[in-house]
Order: structure tokens, then C-alpha cells, then sequence
């Protein structure tokens, strides 16, 4: 994947791992833009992942992660926009598929549900799996819903 800059948001429950993936995006050399939150006092989701969905779409950033506890808020909210592709990894193997077979321009982690060593790895596979285009770039085509 070649990135571009990296978008991230969260909300309060995945502030924790965002601040793991912040070292890790350091580590890497990746530069990135922090959407938020900025602490873990109580906020709501969507305040973060529209504007993180809306970059994405933009092409002012490439790839987007998103945190929350679960995932599914921020997952449920970025494919609300048409040009984002957010898949919910929880372990390596769902992030190399995420991108081999879906093109997922957004990673989503669920940050009360793994650690960092499992962050790692998926962040690890997410950052290398390469799109495999043919039968699944016609099915990726078909994602945007066509009027």
C-alpha cells in the first residue's frame, strides 16, 4: 500500500489503542492526521468518523484507522459514505482481506476487544496486503450505490 497520509479518529473507548497506534505510525515513518478524540472523557462516534470519512473521500488522506470499542459505530458510520471501504479487523488475517479482496481504504479496530501485540499484527498486514483486483475489483465496483 503506498500511503499517503494516514487519517485517524476515535472516540473515548478506543483513545487508548489510538494512542498505540499513534507510536506505531511514528515507528513506521507513516505521517498522520489525528482526527480525534483527545482523551477518553465520553463522546459520540460520529463526530469523529465523518470527518475522518470525508478526508478519506477527499484524498487529503490514505488509509484511514478508526477506534472505538467495538468497532461497528465507526465501521457502520464510514461506509455510510460512498467512497469509503472501512472493514473491521479484529485479528491479522481479517486485515489482509479487508485489503486483498475489499480494497479497504480504512481499517477499523475494536479497542476494547485486542491488545497491542494483536494491534500490531494487524496494523502489520493492513500497512503490507495489497489489493488483488480482478474478480473482486468488479465486485468492489459494485459497493457505491449506482443512481
Amino acid at each position: 500500500m503506498e500511503v499517503k497520509t494516514v487519517g485517524i479518529a476515535c472516540d473515548h473507548a478506543g483513545f487508548p489503542l489510538k494512542q498505540f497506534v499513534l507510536q506505531y505510525l511514528e515507528k513506521k515513518g507513516y505521517p498522520y492526521k489525528d482526527f480525534g478524540t483527545y482523551s477518553d472523557e465520553s463522546v459520540d462516534y460520529p463526530d469523529f468518523a465523518h470527518p475522518l470519512a470525508e478526508a478519506i473521500e477527499s484524498g487529503e488522506v490514505y488509509p484511514g484507522i478508526a477506534i472505538c470499542g467495538s468497532g461497528e459505530g465507526m465501521v457502520m458510520t464510514l461506509n455510510k459514505h460512498q467512497g469509503v471501504r472501512a472493514g473491521l479487523a479484529w485479528c491479522k488475517d481479517i486485515a489482509e482481506l479487508i485489503r486483498q479482496h475489499n480494497d479497504a481504504n480504512c481499517l477499523v479496530l475494536p479497542g476494547r476487544f485486542i491488545d497491542n501485540k494483536t494491534a500490531e499484527q494487524i496494523l502489520d498486514e493492513f500497512f503490507t496486503a495489497s489489493f488483488e483486483g480482478g474478480r473482486h475489483e468488479r465486485r468492489v465496483k459494485k459497493i457505491p450505490i449506482q443512481k
